[in-house]
């Protein structure tokens, strides 16, 4: 069979991958059984429906005929190399980093480095919008992370919040 979409069938590709790396990797977890689930089936689910679409993408990409084929273009550097920068940058923020003496900064800190950075990816950048996004996110996910799971990490820098 001839591929007709190579973005298609790459995206599909990836889709398998992933899905059967997470699949595989909650076998190693109790999986537990429809009434009872261990902490393995959520990933094994999530794992065989994510392989699943994946290999759907892919028999789709080579049976529906496009105009061009759907050639997969150059690299995007740029983007790709603000948005890894971006998540980098906000475990650093959230964590610090001890060794080198960076203190944790908090998740409102890592939330607008977080924006900021990723914002940069795109061709333009306006920064009262960046401002506005950075504010709803950093709201949202206080009230979600510690509010509503009360989970435990900084919110603040260490040297505000003591």
């Amino acid at each position: 069979m001839r591929i007709k979409s190579q973005k298609d069938f790459f995206a599909g590709l990836m889709f398998c991958t992933v899905g059967a790396a997470f699949a595989f990797g909650a076998t190693t977890y109790n999986i537990g059984e429809g009434a009872r689930m261990g902490p393995g089936y959520f990933p094994l689910v999530l794992g065989i429906l994510l392989a699943a679409l994946g290999a759907f993408v892919m028999f789709e990409s080579l049976v529906v005929e496009t105009e061009d084929g759907e050639k997969i273009g150059p690299w995007a550097w740029k983007p790709l190399g603000f948005i890894i920068g971006a998540n980098v940058l906000f475990g650093l923020l959230l964590g610090g980093l001890p060794r080198l003496g960076i203190p944790p900064m908090g998740l409102i800190v890592g939330i607008y480095g977080l924006t900021f950075v990723a914002a940069l990816a795109g061709d333009e950048f306006k920064f009262s919008e960046v401002v506005v996004l950075a504010t709803v996110l950093a709201i949202g996910s206080y009230l979600a992370f510690v509010v509503l799971l009360k989970l435990q990490f900084p919110v603040w820098p260490t040297f505000i919040a003591g």
